[in-house]
């Protein structure tokens, strides 16, 4: 995704002179390209994230788009004081790119595991958060977020994961992608769960069970006729993600099941969360190994919904 969101931003910069690259002394192993064709759009902030947020919200407000660019939880909970008081409240054109989501850098430990920041963002006035699944979407949302004025939160994987997509999709801001369609239960994926979230609809499939599958890459705005089409039409709605169960994508799938009182056939709709509990995680490994650590892997999810599915 990190390489898809970088060769996506270059071909915009490149026909667009308003597009200004910072980074927190980062990346370099793949921003060289923009950094040397496109200098007079590139800032290399050094490892000062509050400095590169405040920077980006003075260029912003003097008419440039500019993409912040760090690790994780450095361009967001590291300077979460600059992305409120400078960046939401100006309502300045401002993208944060977090690069690593979830424990895509889970070798290094909790202070490297983004786990809390989609909920963090989503309470940030004018904000729009976006995850995108796979590189598909990730070029989708990067076009997105440039046509889009206004802060932005865009979180991607670091290197290296695989299309879910096979081909084109229609994507915009706030709208989820139907990616399988199912009468027995919908699984609400967003970011990288995308993928164990097909994978697993398609195993529930050679068992006669009709999984929808909908990729909600944007978080906020949600896209709440979809959810409640789901819990209409379904009955059961759970959703995936790699991050907390409070206040992501859990948290805000549930604001709209309680708020909406859906029902089907006059039985109350069932919603289950799966991600990552309310909790540090005292050991360390690949994003791999801590993905079957919180059953955030196919086997995982489907071991979860087996006692929702006997229960139905």
């Amino acid at each position: 995704m990190r390489t898809a969101f970088l060769q996506t931003l270059y071909e915009l910069a490149k026909a667009d002179s308003r597009i200004v690259f910072a980074t927190g002394d980062l990346g370099f192993s793949v921003v060289e390209r923009f950094q040397e064709e496109l200098p007079a759009q590139f800032v290399n902030a050094g490892v000062a994230e509050q400095n590169m947020t405040s920077l980006a919200a003075g260029m912003a407000l003097m008419g440039k788009i500019v993409f912040t660019y760090s690790i994780a939880n450095f361009p967001t909970l590291r300077c979460l004081e600059q992305v409120r008081n400078d960046v939401c409240y100006h309502d300045a054109n401002v993208k944060i790119v977090a690069i690593g989501g979830g424990f895509a850098y889970g070798a290094m430990g909790a202070s490297h595991h983004a786990t809390e920041e989609l909920g963090v963002m989503r309470m940030m006035p004018n904000m729009v958060v976006v995850a995108p699944a796979d590189p598909v979407e990730a070029r989708a949302a990067t076009r997105a977020l440039v046509a889009h004025a206004g802060p932005c939160y865009i979180r991607l994987g670091k290197a290296g994961e695989p299309d879910v997509h096979p081909g084109p999709i229609d994507f915009a801001l706030g709208r989820a992608i139907r990616v399988r369609d199912g009468a027995d239960l919908t699984l609400v994926a967003t970011g990288g769960m995308l993928g164990p979230a097909v994978a697993a609809a398609d195993r529930l499939a050679a068992r006669g069970v009709g999984a929808r599958v909908l990729s909600m890459h944007t978080l906020k705005p949600l896209d709440e006729e979809a959810v409640r089409a789901a819990a209409r039409e379904t009955g059961l709605v759970v959703t995936l993600e790699q991050h907390s169960v409070i206040g992501g994508l859990g948290g805000a799938v549930a604001e709209v099941l309680a708020e909406a009182a859906v029902a089907r056939d006059g039985h109350a709709v069932r919603l289950h969360r799966i991600g990552v509990p309310s909790a540090f995680s005292a050991q360390v490994g690949s994003q791999q190994w801590l993905e079957r650590r919180f059953g955030l892997d196919v086997d995982g999810v489907l071991a979860q919904l087996e006692p929702l599915l006997a229960a139905r």
